[in-house]
């Protein structure tokens, strides 16, 4: 199965055209987060995304919350928050927001390290862990040199083992990848990071 996944999109539009045209080849699209900025325009990159035919795998960033992409969603497309979903053979679950609590203040939609475990508490197995936020300590490191990801997704990631987890959040890691054993952890970023993977 091909798989494009992106994150971080914050409303670029020559991306989101980018992101539809290689969406044709796609057997999966998923997107980690953050469509829009600051909870304003998410019904515009909504209608940046129609194109995407292919079925639609999202998680809310902390630029929205899990009930404003839920209601703005295309029609091809699931949105997780702490719930998994079946896709052509392949079990996702997904987890937005920011987390740890970022400190962008009351617009930003973000989860305490408790309240994000809590939620991963209720996958036991998933091939693809759907994040918002990386892991602490991969993929999560700012121009400043501080690892600001989420020791409870860290957690969970040692613990379900998934073949592949995408994020985004930190803009400084886009692109950077590693590994929490024999998962392959990518932070996106808003560009067209193809996966292939079989069920």
């Amino acid at each position: 199965m091909k798989i494009l996944a992106f994150s971080d999109l914050h409303l670029a539009r020559a991306r989101a055209a980018e992101l539809v045209e290689a969406s044709s080849d796609a057997d999966l699209v998923i997107g980690a987060g953050d469509f829009c900025n600051m909870r304003q325009g998410l019904d515009e990159a909504m209608a940046l995304l129609e194109g995407i035919t292919a079925p639609f795998v999202a998680v809310p960033g902390n630029a929205e919350s899990a009930g404003e992409l839920t209601a703005a969603a295309n029609p091809n497309m699931r949105v997780l928050h702490g719930s998994g979903a079946d896709v052509n053979g392949l079990r996702l679950f997904g987890l937005g927001y920011g987390v740890p609590v970022t400190p962008f203040g009351d617009w930003s939609c973000d989860l305490t390290e408790a309240q994000a475990a809590e939620m991963l508490a209720g996958c036991e197995a998933a091939d693809i862990l759907v994040l918002h936020s990386p892991p602490r300590g991969v993929a999560d490191v700012t121009s400043g040199g501080q690892s600001v990801g989420s020791t409870a997704i860290h957690a969970a990631i040692d613990r379900i083992q998934p073949r592949l987890a995408v994020c985004g959040h930190i803009h400084d890691s886009w692109g950077r990848t590693g590994r929490i054993g024999d998962t392959e952890v990518v932070n996106l970023g808003p560009r067209s990071n193809w996966f292939d993977m079989a069920p």
